[in-house]
């Protein structure tokens, strides 16, 4: 009986003529073989594939990522350069990126004949029957050192070497104002609010201008007023050998950062703008809100009311220097600021390379409260028109007593006449001055409104009685001709003054008012800077008349 083993259909597919051997022949052919040989030969052909089993699977754990992830992780350890650790718990060091195949994900596995492999290079054996061409270049070269971890460490040499230059000559022939110090840094620096610190890294020592602890203090108020800077957040540069030295940063900054105060005469216009906001724009100005500003001697309403100037300088929200516990790092800064002769800008090597102008300034503001008015009415322009005249008036000292007939006056020569007094809402008001052609004020701090005036607006000062030229014309009459404002000045009398009713006529007030100015601010806050006036309207007509004139010029 044959086996079932070796039966076979009776026809083959596709076969239906096809011969085949006849059961007797088989077993005739089969019968020959003797089973000695025949176990030789099965152990022969065992031996035949497993040989060929063996090499096949050295091939292919040679190329296949898998089984080298897992039978060869052992080897890849070992043969790894020295620095590097095998140590449970510790993760290995990572690989210098290869922007070869910079598209490909680190977990994606890759085949290594199509991308060299990463991590650290070992010695690698050629294997017997390997062709040539599959063995990568980069097996071939030599083992490379052991790449370290990207830290903060490896981030701060790359910043640069450390530097610090202070522009400390603040004497200028004419000013009465001497400028506080203003120091520049660069390099790898860090801003410890909490501690009034900002941290140079200066391992090299290039960086100078240091004490003998390595300190430079300043006092960051752009006036270098003696009654007013014992009030001023002291801050100190600190040079330190090295980046472990300093503390860690919380917070890596792009762009570069000014520290400065808003302490000293702040809530007076006039000096918040040439204490403060000027100065930012000399110092800031030029970098387009890619600044930071960190302000000590922090005021959130002075804050609040200058948003609109203070955004259009830094893109960034402010930093409260008084209160902020983080570091905050930067690659540049600024301690304090340049500022030149209040509400004048001169060219100048250090404090002013770029030429920064008041017509810069004045540009600068009416863009920060969208004003978009660039010039003032012209004559005869529309039929019917009139010009806009803004007086501003005052509620405490150098009031224009008779400021109703004046009004009056003007209106008779066909101003649209407004009066009001600037207050705590600056956009409001630099919207109604900017809306005016002719801006008319008792000298004052109201005056500063100018800034906001369109290009060739003109501008009337009344002048107070007591030497007060200089005074007049550098607080706001050039301010005013630098804007390219067109500017005019009234001088009262001793008739006009309130002083007449105070003071006898042989009194110093009268004989020799250019003395009081030398015995300091205080006596001439005292004396000339508290009177009213009362001008002449016939004296004053003609100036009147004069700001028609140059609204046509």
């Amino acid at each position: 009986m044959s086996s079932t083993a070796y039966s076979r259909p009776s026809k083959l597919p596709g076969g239906a003529g096809e011969r085949r051997l006849p059961p007797r022949l088989m077993r005739s052919f089969t019968g020959k073989i003797e089973p000695k040989k025949l176990g030789l030969g099965l152990l022969a052909g065992g031996c035949l594939a497993l040989l060929t089993y063996v090499s096949l699977a050295k091939l292919f754990a040679i190329y296949s990522p898998v089984f080298a992830s897992t039978a060869n992780a052992s080897g890849l350890l070992q043969n790894a350069p020295p620095g590097s650790s095998s140590a449970p718990g510790k993760e290995a060091v990572p690989p210098l990126e290869d922007t070869t195949f910079a598209g490909r994900k680190n977990d994606d596995p890759a085949d290594p004949v199509d991308f060299p492999e990463e991590g650290p290079a070992v010695a690698v054996t050629e294997e017997p029957g390997l062709p040539e061409a599959l063995v990568s270049k980069k097996e071939k070269e030599a083992p490379l050192p052991s790449q370290p971890n990207p830290s903060e460490k490896d981030q701060d040499k790359s910043i640069g070497d450390a530097k610090m230059a202070c522009d400390e000559n603040g004497v200028d022939e004419g000013f009465p104002y001497a400028r506080p110090a203003v120091c520049e840094l660069s390099g790898d620096i860090r801003v410890s609010p909490k501690q009034k610190t900002m941290y140079l890294v200066n391992p090299s020592g290039a960086a100078t201008g240091f004490d003998e602890k390595g300190e430079k203090k300043v006092r960051p108020y752009a006036r270098n007023d003696d009654f007013l800077l014992p009030a001023v957040v002291e801050v100190t540069v600190k040079s330190l050998p090295s980046a472990e030295a300093a503390p860690q940063c919380t917070k890596r900054h792009r762009v570069p950062a000014v520290v400065f105060s808003v302490a000293g005469y702040t809530d007076n216009f006039f000096h918040d703008n040439t204490d403060v906001m000027i100065p930012l724009f000399l110092t800031a100005g030029h970098l387009k809100g890619e600044v930071q500003l960190l302000i000590t001697n922090y005021k959130p309403w002075w804050v609040q009311k200058y948003t609109p100037l203070l955004s259009k300088l830094s893109n960034y929200p402010v930093i409260n220097f008084d209160e902020d516990a983080g570091v905050h790092c930067f690659t540049q800064g600024f301690l304090g600021m340049y500022r030149d002769r209040d509400l004048i800008l001169s060219p100048h090597p250090t404090r002013n390379p770029r030429n920064v102008t008041m017509l810069d300034y004045n540009r600068f503001v009416r863009a920060a409260y969208g004003l978009r008015r660039e010039q003032p009415a012209v004559l005869g322009e529309e039929p019917g028109m009139r010009p806009q005249m803004l007086i501003i008036s005052r509620s405490g000292t150098r009031k224009l007593l008779n400021l109703d007939e004046v009004a009056a006056a003007a209106t008779a020569l066909g101003f649209n006449v407004t009066v009001a007094e600037a207050g705590a809402d600056v956009p409001a008001f630099a919207a109604l001055v900017n809306s005016a052609d002719v801006l008319l004020a008792v000298h004052g701090a109201g005056l500063t409104n100018q800034i906001f005036l369109p290009t060739n607006a003109v501008v009337l000062q009344i002048v107070p009685w007591g030497n007060m030229n200089w005074q007049a014309t550098n607080f706001y009459g050039q301010p005013a001709r630098d804007m390219q404002l067109r500017y005019l000045e009234y001088f009262v009398d001793e008739e006009e003054t309130s002083l007449k009713d105070k003071y006898p006529r042989d009194h110093v007030v009268f004989k020799d008012p250019k003395a009081l100015h030398t015995q300091g601010w205080q006596v001439l806050a005292e004396t000339i800077m508290k009177q009213d006036v009362k001008v002449n309207l016939t004296r004053f007509q003609p100036f009147l008349l004069q700001t028609i004139d140059k609204l046509q010029e």
